[in-house]
């Protein structure tokens, strides 16, 4: 069952969304080779408890850590460790908060120094794809649609893997709610979508193979191939005429661009692409 919001509980959410937003923002100031993904977690772990809230992912059905910090072919739920980063490492880092009893929940992938053509331009498609869901996340439309759009522009037009075995969800007083929204999928297909509908839209992409398998520990999920993997997140709201994005990345982009050890080119390579 789809659970849907008031406007004063959507304001509530909003709280919580853009507190992941100021978090992931610290992070984009602070990332540089030579941290660890463990620094990360203490880091977002304090930046959260000083703002009153709680970490969403901490003790979630036994999950260790406050953030996700998804390196390179790890595509999600990859545990923080004391390994230093070092250039050319792509690094997702996801995460939750609890603020006056909503979840806030979303993702964003950096890239540490100088990479490949290749990366660059998987970050670009799995950046744009998230925005080409949220664009279809209006009231009338079906899950489908959203799905669709994201798969058509990944997988269909630039060829990568699109992960099935995870997929986004609706969010509010629970961390996981009704719909699932899959990266996956046909028009037409799935829940209609209702106004003050709330979720979490999480791009999952693969530069290689969508097949995917979960190390030992139960939670960290790699590519089967070994090739990079990128994760994007909003919480959205869905809307008569345009969705309403809750989180803001704008905030963390300019951090991201302002730090020097962090590599922003593609996103040059997405303003050419919209010019054409």
């Amino acid at each position: 069952m789809i659970l849907y919001k008031t406007d004063a509980e959507i304001e509530l959410m909003k709280q919580s969304a853009r507190l992941v937003s100021k978090t992931l923002t610290e992070v984009a100031a602070m990332l540089k080779p030579g941290i660890t993904t463990m620094q990360i977690d203490r880091l977002c772990a304090e930046f959260i408890r000083d703002h009153k809230a709680i970490p969403s992912f901490l003790n979630y059905h036994g999950y260790p850590f406050t953030i996700c910090a998804s390196v390179n072919d790890v595509v999600v739920h990859g545990f923080p460790n004391n390994i230093a980063l070092k250039d050319g490492d792509v690094v997702s880092i996801d995460f939750g908060v609890i603020l006056n009893g909503w979840h806030g929940d979303h993702a964003y992938t950096f890239l540490l120094g100088e990479t490949s053509e290749d990366v660059l331009q998987l970050m670009r498609i799995t950046k744009e794809s998230l925005y080409k869901g949220i664009e279809k996340a209006v009231a009338g439309n079906r899950v489908g649609d959203i799905s669709y759009a994201i798969q058509e522009y990944t997988e269909r037009k630039h060829g990568y893997g699109v992960v099935r075995e995870l997929v986004g969800h609706g969010l509010g007083r629970s961390l996981h709610e009704d719909p699932q929204v899959p990266n996956y999928g046909k028009r037409g297909n799935g829940p209609r979508l209702k106004e003050n509908a709330t979720l979490a839209i999480e791009p999952m992409i693969n530069m290689g193979t969508k097949d995917v398998y979960t190390d030992d520990d139960g939670w960290t999920v790699r590519t089967r191939d070994g090739k990079p993997s990128v994760h994007f997140e909003h919480d959205v709201c869905v809307k008569k005429n345009k969705a309403l994005i809750l989180s803001d990345y704008s905030i963390i982009e300019k951090a991201e661009q302002a730090n020097s050890n962090l590599n922003t080119s593609y996103y040059t390579l997405k303003h050419e692409a919209v010019a054409v």
